[in-house]
């Protein structure tokens, strides 16, 4: 069964950090683009971050560049997100997905496969 799974979201202080996990089962991560996309009450689904297939290049949205990283672990076929100095505005679902592509892209409807969703609260 094709499936991603998305961990680690939870409430930090502005200030914070956390770790999101996108992890892959039935199908091999290596041969897709990643994006991480997230979704704040009322507002559409918008694109955060994205590594490509090998070689992985990464990409980010203005407003996370220098505060999130985005990586890849072949060997757990899982993507990571890693988010420093979260502000309240990083509110939101944050949600994984994959395109069997070697180039990323930032439109939803050319992802293959979606996680569920994991929500990420930063508040004091």
């Amino acid at each position: 069964q094709v499936q991603l799974v998305e961990s680690g979201g939870g409430l930090v202080q502005p200030g914070g950090s956390l770790r999101l996990s996108c992890a892959a089962s039935g199908f091999t991560l290596d041969y897709y683009a990643i994006g991480w996309f997230r979704q704040a009450p009322g507002k559409e689904r918008e694109g955060v971050s994205c590594i490509s297939s090998s070689p992985g290049s990464t990409y980010y949205a203005d407003s996370v560049k220098g505060r999130f990283t985005i990586s890849r672990d072949g060997a757990k076929n899982t993507v990571y997100l890693q988010m420093n100095s979260l502000k309240p505005e990083d509110t939101a679902v944050y949600y994984c997905a994959a395109v069997l592509k070697v180039v990323c892209s930032w439109f939803l409807y050319e992802y293959d496969y979606w996680g569920q969703g994991t929500q990420v609260t930063v508040s004091s």
